[in-house]
């Protein structure tokens, strides 16, 4: 599904084909979950294939093994270029990419001075596909901010991730919505959440969640729109008197819910912001709404 034998990753300076890539069984990495990883994605525009915000994406994986002592030297505009001539190389035009900071070798507590890079990229729809969701609230939590540092994306954390997606699976649901140790809304497994109610968009702030690319990319477009939105903490009381509900992130994109527990969204989805917005970030990430604004 992710590669065959053609497929070329990059890895520490030099690109190669998947299938001769390494890891080495005592990095610390494997261990204990120290490393860092981004989620991108380059889409097929007019104009040709566009990463979409690179910038962003990899301050932030920088971001991430700076906060991890994890050295990664690096910029951000010679990571763009690399992940640009991988795409060439893959013959890939529409594309998810798979920025992946490991460290080296290293069975002690204290983080590794080595570290490898590897970016791979594949063809890949949209995480939780097209259709309305059906949510379960998970008796996981986002971890605590005091525990670890919530806004990098560190390979480790996502074990919670994974606990709370199972758990929702297994039970008959396509998706997982976390709170906070507050009892708050925080996120779902692997994007951010929006609510709707009485016209006006409410997401939760900073603090306990992934600040998600695709999340502040919404925010933007709802301001450049004249749609109403909050950054506030809300409960999951609250959540279930919504009119509707989406979540947004880079492999989700932007994708609405059908129900959470046994609450089912009343405003048909055509009908709200979240369906607006699916819409214009779409035509944001293949540079249609540039176009217009400038014509």
């Amino acid at each position: 599904m992710y590669y065959n034998e053609q497929t070329v990753i990059y890895q520490n300076g030099q690109f190669i084909k998947a299938k001769d890539a390494t890891a080495n069984v005592y990095s610390q990495s494997l261990h204990y979950g120290n490393g860092v990883f981004e989620g991108i994605r380059a889409y097929h525009t007019n104009e040709g294939t566009k990463i979409f915000k690179p910038y962003e994406h990899y301050k932030r994986l920088k971001f991430g093994a700076g906060v991890m002592n994890i050295p990664l030297a690096y910029s951000e505009e010679e990571l763009t270029q690399i992940t640009y001539e991988l795409l060439e190389r893959n013959g890939l035009k529409d594309a998810y990419i798979r920025p992946l900071v490991t460290t080296g070798v290293d069975m002690s507590l204290f983080s590794s001075k080595e570290s490898n890079l590897t970016i791979q990229c594949w063809e890949w729809g949209k995480y939780m596909g097209d259709k309305l969701l059906r949510v379960r609230t998970s008796s996981f939590q986002r971890p605590n901010p005091k525990s670890c540092f919530v806004e990098a994306k560190v390979t480790g954390h996502y074990i919670n991730s994974i606990l709370a997606t199972n758990e929702a699976k297994n039970d008959g649901y396509d998706e997982a919505l976390l709170l906070d140790m507050n009892g708050n809304v925080a996120e779902c497994s692997g994007a951010n959440v929006f609510m709707q109610k009485d016209g006006k968009l409410y997401t939760p702030p900073r603090g306990h969640i992934m600040a998600g690319i695709t999340r502040s990319t919404v925010i933007d477009l709802c301001r450049e729109e004249g749609i109403l939105v909050t950054e506030k903490h809300f409960t999951l009381e609250e959540l279930k008197q919504a009119d509707a509900c989406f979540f947004t992130g880079t492999a989700a994109e932007v994708v609405g819910l059908q129900s959470l527990d046994e609450y089912q969204f009343p405003l048909a989805w055509e009908k709200t912001h979240g369906y607006q917005l699916m819409k214009l970030y779409k035509d944001e990430v293949l540079g249609l709404r540039q176009k217009r604004k400038a014509s």
